[in-house]
């Protein structure tokens, strides 16, 4: 999916850095609702486990995952940029972020604003089964909870 005009960069959108890698994941697992036959869920985790490390990397790539599968569901025409161009990385579709704007605003229980971002995602239907996956993410990893970065290990000789 090439960049397109109506995408927009993704440092104006003000997504905290739990939020963009919670973007980065989900991006390859619409990939592969979109194209089976990349298998790139496998990456999907790979990439949070990186990111987060095992403990939480997983936990969030599995609530992402059933976000997502819900989201396809109610949204088979949700539009994404290609995880794996380096152009579009930066930039976020029109659907992406209406995405990060719902789990901005559940993630922060500001309860209006989330209401809205639903229904801009969802196109007006309010879907409960999104609803309830993303209230799920975002009570989980909740804005202020102590996400941790996955820590790089120190390396020793042992002699």
């Amino acid at each position: 999916m090439p960049v397109d005009a109506s995408d927009l960069p993704l440092e104006d959108l003000g997504f905290d850095d739990f939020e963009s890698g919670v973007l980065a994941v989900s991006r390859y697992f619409l990939l592969s609702y979109d194209d089976p036959q990349t298998h790139s869920w496998h990456t999907a985790f790979a990439v949070a486990i990186e990111r987060w490390g095992p403990d939480i990397g997983l936990a969030v790539a599995y609530a992402v995952s059933k976000l997502i599968h819900v989201l396809c569901v109610a949204r088979p025409d949700f539009r994404f940029c290609d995880p794996f161009s380096a152009e579009a990385r930066d930039r976020v579709t029109p659907d992406e972020a209406r995405l990060m704007r719902m789990l901005h605003h559940m993630r922060r229980d500001q309860t209006p604003d989330a209401r809205t971002a639903v229904e801009a995602l969802t196109l007006g239907q309010m879907d409960p089964y999104v609803i309830r996956a993303g209230l799920s993410l975002a009570a989980r990893f909740g804005c202020g909870a102590q996400v941790r970065q996955a820590r790089r290990p120190d390396l020793r000789v042992v002699s």
